[in-house]
Parts: C-alpha cells; structure tokens; sequence
C-alpha cells in the first residue's frame, strides 16, 4: 500500500512537470552539456582512458566495503572479541588491497 502509494504520487509529479513545465527548446539548451566546455564533435570513435574506469570501480569496491562495517557497528557489542577479530581480518584484507593499488600508480591522476 505505501510503496503504491509513493509510485502513484512519484508518477503523478512527473507527469504534472512534463504536462505543465514550458516548453521553450533552443538550439542551447538542446545543445550537449559536459563540464562546462563546448562539445569538440561526435565522440563515437574515440575511445576513453582506462584510467577512468579504474578509478570509477576503485570507488565502488571501496566505497561497498565501507557499508558493511555500518551493520558490524550497530551490533558490535553482541559480536564480542570474535566480531572484533573478523572486522579487524577485513580491514587488513581492505588495506593490503588499497596499499597495493596504490604502489602499482591506480590512484595517480595526471
């Protein structure tokens, strides 16, 4: 009930700003936008450093680890010594990833 209820409401503005929003397409404001710079052309040949992919799966990795020491935190007393030891395992294990990352230059941005 409450998860249509807030699809039906999310639907509801959506529509409400695509019925009621003006409708004034210029040549800006269709024109591609990408940080602040004028678009150089078609970009269908060129192909990106790996760099930026790295970096983008490098945050996620490290950014989902962080999420699950929230859980371990809120029940930390009932997990006593063991919780303690485990956590501090995954911790080291996310250390030596980050500290290999960063001898073999992942993090270097140039």
């Amino acid at each position: 009930m409450s998860f249509g209820l807030c699809a039906l409401v999310a639907t509801i503005m959506v529509c409400a700003s695509w019925i009621l929003g003006p409708k004034n397409p210029t040549k800006t404001k269709l024109e591609i936008f990408e940080t602040g710079n004028p678009p150089l052309g078609s970009l269908r040949g060129v192909r990106f450093p790996i760099k930026f992919y790295l970096t983008a799966i490098l945050f996620i990795v490290f950014d989902i680890e962080v999420v699950f020491m929230y859980p371990w935190a809120v029940v930390f007393r009932q997990l006593g010594w063991a919780g303690l030891v485990e956590m501090a395992v995954f911790v080291a294990v996310l250390a030596v990833g980050l500290a290999y990352v960063w001898r073999v230059g992942a993090l270097e941005w140039e």
